[in-house]
């Protein structure tokens, strides 16, 4: 989802890349229906049931952090997991509004809130960011590496049975897949400004 972000915010503004842009964001939008799924019926430390906490259990953490003496979680810590779901709900937001402005379903203001939504989810990314590095010294452990590997340091009963990797690599070719079917059709030269299979306007289709 990450790539898919960076990817769709550095290509926003040129025409020439646009059908990548628009990939990028559709498949930005089903990474996040996926998570929101699997926050539900995925694994114990993927569920918001055990990692999304209220304002004192948040407050309280980041007291301990500005102390350096943050308290220690198996899974998402109370900050982080504010900014996962601030982070999913501007995604919705900006996949939403993006696939509204691409089709002519409002009027330019809905451009400018699309662009405002990336902007404010570039800002939390970075502050996520930059709370990642700093748990991560305070903690003594690599967080960004327990993010590619799922491998983290506790105790054994807070692990895992299974870690679903067969759940990863369905994502991984359920996505290069959609990214084939996009861009199957464009010619050599051509750039990436032509339209995207699933995305044609209304009109367009009355046109063929």
């Amino acid at each position: 989802m990450v790539l898919s972000f960076s990817g769709a915010y550095l290509t926003a503004e040129s025409e020439r890349w646009r059908l990548v842009h628009v990939t990028l964001g559709y498949t930005m939008a089903g990474l996040v229906f996926f998570r929101l799924l699997w926050g539900i019926l995925g694994t114990r430390h993927a569920r918001f049931t055990n990692f999304v906490r209220g304002p004192r259990q948040v407050a309280a953490y980041l007291r301990g952090l500005l102390r350096g003496a943050p308290e220690h979680y198996a899974g998402h810590n109370p900050a982080g997991a504010f900014a996962i779901m601030a982070l999913l709900g501007l995604a919705l937001v900006v996949s939403a509004s993006g696939w509204m402005s691409y089709n002519d379903m409002a009027g330019h203001w809905l451009e400018g809130a699309h662009e405002v939504a990336a902007n404010v989810m570039l800002a939390i990314v970075g502050f996520h960011v930059a709370g990642v590095m700093i748990a991560s010294w305070l903690h003594r452990e690599n967080l960004v590496g327990a993010m590619v590997t799922g491998r983290k340091p506790g105790r054994p009963e807070e692990g895992i049975r299974r870690a679903w990797r067969s759940v990863a690599v369905l994502m991984l070719v359920t996505v290069l897949g959609f990214w084939w079917s996009q861009w199957r059709d464009v010619q050599p030269g051509a750039g990436f400004s032509e339209r995207p299979s699933v995305s044609v306007k209304a009109g367009d289709r009355d046109n063929d």
